[in-house]
């Protein structure tokens, strides 16, 4: 299963960790890229040696949601600091590329 998560925060990297120790692919976009380094605390190799895909961008840009691959995500779960990007980022994911659980 893929697994995209937006926002590697507290929340979306423990998730992100979770979901990829699980065996799933897993791919994080978040805007700040030293949010990276949320992903690769306390793991005995770096996200991307895990086989985690990790992606610099704003989630409410098109581009940035297909570079991070939303367009063959099975799950997307939005974990940004804001509720109305989450509402709205979760919808774009639902109604424009046609994921099925958008979180």
């Amino acid at each position: 299963m893929f697994v995209l998560i937006v926002g590697a925060g507290r929340v979306g990297s423990a998730v992100a960790k979770s979901a990829l120790a699980a065996g799933h692919e897993v791919s994080v976009l978040d805007a700040d890229p030293l949010s990276h380094e949320r992903l690769d605390a306390g793991q005995s190799k770096t996200w991307e040696d895990a086989q985690g895909q990790f992606t610099v961008g704003t989630a409410l840009e098109i581009d940035a949601l297909i570079e991070a691959g939303i367009e063959h995500s099975d799950v997307f779960i939005a974990s940004t600091g804001g509720d109305n990007t989450n509402l709205i980022i979760a919808q774009i994911a639902q109604k424009r590329f046609g994921v099925d659980k958008a979180l």
